[in-house]
């Protein structure tokens, strides 16, 4: 167990080492953007433009806008955003992040979920037409892309039935459609993967040994199958659910939910180095969170894995 601790100490430390890259990186990139963060500046004179540039900071060395950007991350502080109403970044992302996540979760817990179900009923119909349709259900979610079925959501379920709406954030009910669209990816992955390691898993030695001491072929599989295939699913699902948390840019524009995915489009189209920084540093935080998350994990679903490590340190 000391051994195990000790090497989430190490990943911590290689997160630390990731954030301080993304973030090295990001801030650079900015600066090489062309044009600038202020709107209509053609109209403004040389004399309110060094004004503007010195309320934020950037008449300042590069390098010393390098040190102050890296001690505000530090102290949470991600800057004023110089296109929205000069609101605190960091407020800005508060204020957004929670449709983002409400419908990224649930698109997570749905696509997941089915996609399960999906996968491990094709592969012990392996071969049949059962097989076949869920063969065929995980390509075309995979294929199609998930606004093409916002609006098709849109349409069926929000013009032509009028159950749902179509746009704007009203609470539970506008994230219904959103939240299915996105879905899509996660059930199609899940599906094809869950399929994938459940026939490695059901034509392996021990399924073979428990089959031999007379369980029945869907109690191997859901006592012993799931359990092993759930591992690299576990990987495919970490940084899928942070960018559904996130939130999908084009989902969030077609039904016109204020999150996070439609707060970077408009920041990218204005040049708003604060809140593109901000929300890039947002993206990569919950990614290497995810990820030590997944290492975690790992270690609970398969304590082999718990134990290898250990025995490696």
């Amino acid at each position: 167990m000391k051994s195990y601790t000790k090497y989430l100490g190490k990943r911590v430390l290689y997160m630390i080492l990731t954030l301080f890259l993304i973030a090295s990186i990001t801030f650079f990139l900015m600066k090489l953007l062309p044009g600038t963060p202020y709107s209509n500046q053609d109209k403004l004179s040389e004399e309110q433009i060094f004004i503007m540039n010195e309320k934020y900071g950037l008449n300042e060395p590069i390098i010393v806008q390098y040190g102050i950007y890296l001690l505000g991350l530090v102290t949470g502080d991600l800057g004023t955003s110089f296109q929205f109403n000069n609101t605190p970044v960091a407020e800005l992302l508060s204020s957004r992040i929670a449709p983002s996540a409400q419908i990224g979760i649930q698109a997570v817990v749905v696509g997941t979920i089915l996609g399960i179900v999906l996968g491990v009923i094709s592969a012990m119909k392996q071969g049949t037409w059962v097989d076949t349709t869920a063969t065929l259900t995980a390509i075309l979610g995979r294929s199609i892309p998930n606004f093409v079925f916002a609006v098709l959501l849109q349409l069926i379920f929000g013009v032509w039935l009028g159950w749902f709406p179509i746009a704007l954030w009203s609470g539970f009910a506008s994230s219904i459609l959103p939240s299915i669209a996105l879905a899509i990816s996660p059930l199609a992955d899940s599906a094809r993967f869950m399929r994938t390691e459940m026939v490695d898993v059901l034509s392996s030695d021990y399924v073979e040994l428990a089959k031999a001491k007379g369980l029945s072929k869907w109690e191997v599989a859901f006592k012993h199958g799931i359990r092993n295939a759930l591992i690299p699913l576990v990987t495919l699902l970490g940084p899928m659910a942070v960018a559904l948390m996130t939130g999908s840019m084009v989902v969030e524009n077609i039904f016109a939910i204020p999150g996070i995915g439609e707060q970077f489009v408009k920041s990218i189209l204005t040049n708003d180095y604060p809140t593109i920084m901000g929300v890039t540093m947002l993206y990569s935080l919950l990614l290497v969170s995810v990820i030590l998350l997944v290492d975690v994990l790992y270690g609970i679903i398969d304590p082999r894995i718990r134990v290898a490590t250990e025995g490696g340190e």
